[in-house]
């Protein structure tokens, strides 16, 4: 069994694994349901979407133009957004029947756009893409993991280890959405909590040292003790928010 590895306490940001980039969908259950369901999914997106607005996604530095990747999340990290999943009845019944799946959302990325290299945020998952409204395929609109190139497909998935280093390209005219998800892998499903509070954890830290103008890099030390203070708190927290259904 590999170990669990995060990013934010490895400041190479360059996941040396052994694991494929991109894993075969016929390996799992939850796949071909959610699949065979895609354009159930898709219609109550573009339903959402004639009433409502995605919102940019936090970190701004990851994207080549300000606002181009936009989302609504479902579920975030074990974190319920019940808000949100009343606007999508079929697709939160659909991945409530799966509890390997711990975040759940929807994304576009606009015409002209990027999400710039990065690695993400821990070995402990497979992040998943079914394909909503692909305008292209490559070279103009696609993805790289490591050194391979895929393109997105109507109602397929891409299942990549988001841990290796990645980027998402769109160099259509037209806007190009897709369904994700993060899926606990097998080995560390016993790890689930602490793998949730670790990246809640980091991504409370990203997020203010990114509004602060402040360099993780540059404060290793300092970045890794905080995480770790604030896991136990992370853990206590998805807890009571899904129980007081805060979101």
């Amino acid at each position: 069994m590999p170990s669990t590895w995060y990013s934010i306490f490895d400041f190479s940001f360059d996941y040396k694994g052994i694991e494929p980039s991109f894993i075969k969908p016929d390996e799992f259950d939850w796949a071909s349901e959610l699949k065979a369901n895609g354009p159930l999914i898709k219609d109550e997106l573009f339903k959402y979407l004639s009433k409502h607005d995605l919102k940019s996604y936090f970190a701004s530095s990851m994207v080549s133009r300000n606002n181009s990747w936009r989302t609504i999340s479902l579920k975030t990290w074990s974190i319920e957004l019940f808000k949100n999943q009343k606007e999508f009845p079929i697709t939160n019944a659909l991945i409530k029947k799966y509890p390997q799946i711990i975040s759940a959302s929807f994304n576009l990325l606009e015409p002209n756009s990027k999400i710039l290299p990065h690695c993400g945020d821990t070995n402990a998952i497979y992040r998943c893409h079914l394909g909503l409204e692909i305008p292209e395929g490559l070279p103009n609109c696609g993805f790289r993991v490591r050194d391979e190139n895929r393109a997105w497909e109507n109602n397929e998935w891409i299942i990549f280890m988001d841990a290796y280093n990645h980027e998402a390209f769109n160099n259509s005219t037209k806007e190009r959405y897709i369904f994700l998800l993060d899926v606990l892998r097998d080995e560390f499903s016993s790890q689930k909590k602490q793998v949730c509070a670790t990246v809640l954890s980091s991504l409370f830290i990203q997020k203010w040292t990114g509004r602060l103008g402040l360099n993780l890099t540059k404060h290793p030390f300092f970045v890794k003790v905080i995480t770790k203070l604030l896991i136990p708190f992370a853990r206590l927290s998805v807890y009571l928010v899904n129980l007081l259904k805060w979101f």
